[in-house]
């Protein structure tokens, strides 16, 4: 069969669309293939073997790739016919071949076929299926193979013929198209002519600059300082003052558009943008300046949140573990002397009555232990080192932070008068400490109780001591860098449990800010509940769910009583019994000895060279940055060094050969800078997963619909906002984590780096669900650091067949 040139499908899809895509398995033999009374009375209507097993071919074929075949042999696999033979009881399969004879016969089985099942022509739904193709590309911005997949699934759900390949993908790319131009005309419309001209401005670079005003904004800071925390606020208040970030846009424009844009923008160079078309360069600006102001911000309060946790409080536990230690054995020696006085003091009930006990009696009984003298001394010694008893019993790290008051001045100034907060009824009284704290540090008041800017109702617990002294100030003053501190500290730990949030941020937003209600809901309200294929009123698909698991629990908790390999304990905890490893057998180890063997030793970069070879489509995505088409002779062989120097991390020395050209040092460097960006990777990545998707072994693997999502934990060298402390993992360094996910037929697909070793359920989630995949995953696998209760919910509503497999199981993995 000759290809279908389909733009954005692969020669393979394109071909394997609405055929047999090889041998069926048994699940779906017995799915599709099995004629139920209905049919076998339809078939039986049939003279001769060969018509009976044709027409159930026929049948059973719509059924299976949901449309006809000109030629309804072609490509049916032999267990097809098998399987259906064995039903109809033809003794001889082989007989079909004399039912490829005769088409007029064909067209009749297919038209009683087609009246029988009530299955409808293309042209019929045609309208109906664009305006759903139209709205799932407004609303999510998903790329073309995602949409065609979606409306493949919508017309078979409602029983209609699959038309031609590139008919089907003509209507999408067409509605997609129209979604994009309505985007962009929608955000070009939103604009004035100062604010186009101001976008505009951004792109160019200032005499006496390296780089232009977009490429400064969208570069953030890299160290944990107070220094660099008032950079990152002014770089917020830049960004605002300029109000190009706040353009009133129209409320249909989905937040997701949006961020697909601003993803390009954040990513492609000024030069490249400025090539654009009007509205496109417009659009693309204004959605990259939208998203700036929130990436700014996380940036900032991301920043606050390290420095606070480790460059401050963290260092401060340190220098306060390190005094603890150097003052420890002048307080154990004054402790010994106070025991014993108080056993002194206990004996002394046993002299006599109460009333016939004297003071000098027991200070003479103590005197004659220890003097007078270093009994004062060490009571001096204890109380001077150990806190008041109301205080927590643990070193004083509080007492060193104040003392730092100098990194953290001038940000306390910014903080809340450069981002807007909001607050619950929890966080509300420390965000107004902190805006508070703001102008205080700004003026020149005193430092009293009784300042109106000062609010004693925040400062708690351990910190009481330290701000209002111990016992209390007679002038009422408070400790300057304590109370600092103490604001800043409560500040930090609301903002983090999103009792305190930043209304522009992504990471740090109000959990409720972005749901739509009254006239914005009315406006998209159409196109979002068509997208997902949710019913307007949630009451029926809420209790469908609720029956669902009421099922799953009786059917898993009837099974516990008779499966003794499966307990629950007293503390509510499933324990499973261990399932005992498989020897190897001595044949799989040959055979893995053999295929070893076999394997050619070749370099990465031949690897490389090979694979663009039968992927020509990835060269070819690799665009530079005018947005053209490559202008260099063998650029392959150059592309195949440059990846080979970064897989290996080697850089391009040892892979440049000075005399050829297309491994000259710079000429791989400028390959590596202007073909290998985020976009061209974006844009090249399908085209691999389609070519590995048509490896039998792969298919052999699964459909690709598996998703298997796991962090890897990696030490940063150089300072940078991604990376913080853990000692379990990074000992006395820094690390992040690197969150992969790749496909059930061993493709990766996307990944996402997260800061630290947070926990990653919500980041696997987000990497799940991460634009530019051609087809959702069907099935979701995480570790128990990305599962939660909340995440099985989330999964479970969006249709996701969620497997954890939980670590935390007494006994093995589940």
């Amino acid at each position: 069969m000759q290809s279908v040139p389909v733009e954005f499908l692969s020669d393979q899809e394109a071909a394997a669309f609405g055929r047999y895509g090889g041998s069926v398995p048994l699940a779906d033999l017995e799915r599709f293939f099995y004629l139920d009374d209905a049919d076998r009375k339809l078939v039986a209507g049939q003279r001769e073997d060969h018509n009976r097993l044709g027409f159930s071919v026929q049948l059973a074929t719509v059924r299976y790739i949901g449309r006809f075949q000109a030629d309804p042999l072609d490509g049916v696999p032999s267990e097809v016919i098998d399987f259906l033979a064995g039903q109809l009881q033809v003794a001889d399969p082989s007989c079909v071949k004399r039912y490829a004879q005769r088409q007029q016969t064909h067209r009749e089985h297919a038209a009683k076929i087609r009246e029988t099942l009530g299955l409808k022509d293309f042209a019929e739904v045609e309208a109906e299926l664009a305006v759903f193709a139209g709205r799932r590309a407004w609303v999510t911005g998903d790329g073309p193979k995602a949409i065609f997949a979606d409306a493949v699934g919508w017309l078979r759900d409602r029983d209609v013929l699959l038309p031609g390949v590139s008919r089907l993908a003509r209507l999408v790319a067409r509605e997609r198209d129209a979604a994009t131009q309505r985007l962009q005309d929608s955000l070009y419309a939103a604009l004035a002519a100062g604010q186009r001209a101001a976008l505009d401005a951004l792109l160019e670079v200032a005499p006496g600059a390296r780089v232009s005003e977009l490429e400064r904004w969208r570069t953030g800071p890299a160290r944990a300082s107070g220094l660099q925390m008032v950079k990152a606020l002014n770089r917020v208040a830049e960004i605002i003052g300029s109000g190009l970030s706040r353009v009133q846009l129209d409320a249909s424009v989905t937040p997701r558009r949006l961020a697909e844009l601003a993803r390009y923008g954040m990513g492609t160079d000024a030069a490249h943008l400025k090539r654009h078309g009007d509205q496109r360069r417009m659009a693309t600006l204004v959605a990259t300046v939208t998203q700036l102001e929130a990436t700014a911000t996380d940036d900032a309060l991301e920043l606050l949140e390290l420095l606070m946790a480790t460059e401050l409080a963290g260092r401060a536990r340190q220098e306060a573990n390190k005094e603890t230690v150097k003052r420890h054995p002048r307080l154990a020696r004054a402790s010994a002397m106070l025991a014993v006085v108080a056993q002194v003091l206990l004996e002394a009930r046993d002299w006599g009555s109460e009333g016939e006990v004297r003071v000098c009696q027991v200070w003479e009984a103590i005197e004659a232990r220890i003097p007078r003298a270093e009994v004062r001394a060490a009571v001096d010694t204890v109380t001077g080192m150990l806190p008041p008893p109301e205080a927590l019993p643990e070193p004083d790290w509080r007492a060193e932070l104040a003392k730092k008051t100098h990194a953290v001045v001038g940000l306390c100034k910014m903080l809340t008068a450069t981002i807007t907060f909001g607050a619950n009824a929890q966080g509300a009284p420390v965000l107004a400490a902190m805006t508070a704290l703001g102008e205080q540090l700004a003026g020149d008041t005193r430092w009293t109780a009784g300042n109106p800017r000062i609010h004693p109702q925040v400062v708690t617990g351990p910190w009481k001591h330290l701000v209002f002294g111990h016992p209390a100030r007679d002038d009422g003053t408070v400790d300057r860098g304590a109370y600092i501190f103490c604001v800043l500290e409560q500040f930090c730990r609301h903002l983090k449990h999103r009792e305190i949030y930043a209304e522009t941020s992504t990471r740090y937003r109000n959990p409720q800010a972005r749901l739509l209600d009254g006239q914005e809901w009315e406006a998209v309200k159409d196109d979002v509940l068509t997208t997902l294929g949710l019913p307007e009123d949630p009451g029926a698909l809420l209790a469908s769910h609720v029956t669902a698991l009421d099922e799953a629990l009786r059917y898993v908790g009837g099974r516990l009583a008779a499966n003794a390999d499966v307990r629950v304990d007293q503390a509510g905890r499933i324990d499973v019994t261990s399932d005992k490893a498989i020897a190897e057998p001595p044949s799989l180890a040959d055979l893995r000895k053999r295929v070893a063997a076999m394997l050619p030793r070749v370099d990465i970069g031949e690897q490389i060279l090979e694979v663009m070879g039968w992927v020509p489509q990835f060269l070819e995505s690799l665009t530079a940055l005018s947005g053209g088409a490559a202008r260099m002779a063998d650029l392959n062989v150059t592309v195949a060094a440059c990846l080979t120097g970064q897989a290996l991390n080697i850089g391009y020395g040892p892979v440049s050969s000075p005399g050829v050209p297309a491994l000259e040092r710079r000429r791989i460097g400028h390959a590596g800078r202007t073909y290998l960006r985020a976009a061209g990777y974006t844009a090249a990545n399908p085209h691999l997963i389609a070519q590995q998707a048509g490896i039998g072994f792969a298919r052999a693997l699964g459909g690709g619909m598996v998703a298997p999502i796991d962090g890897m934990r990696f030490l940063v060298p150089v300072p940078s906002l991604t990376a913080k402390p853990n000692r379990k993992y990074f000992g006395p360094k820094r690390g992040m984590t690197f969150l992969n996910m790749i496909n059930g037929q061993a493709f990766g697909t996307g990944h996402k780096i997260v800061a630290g070793t947070d926990r990653d359920c919500l980041h696997a989630i987000d990497l799940f669900f991460s634009p530019g995949a051609a087809n959702l995953p069907e099935v979701l696998i995480t570790d128990t650091g990305s599962y939660s209760d909340l995440i099985f919910g989330i999964a479970s509503l969006l249709g996701v067949d969620y497997r954890p497999a939980l670590a935390d199981l007494p006994d093995q993995k589940g």
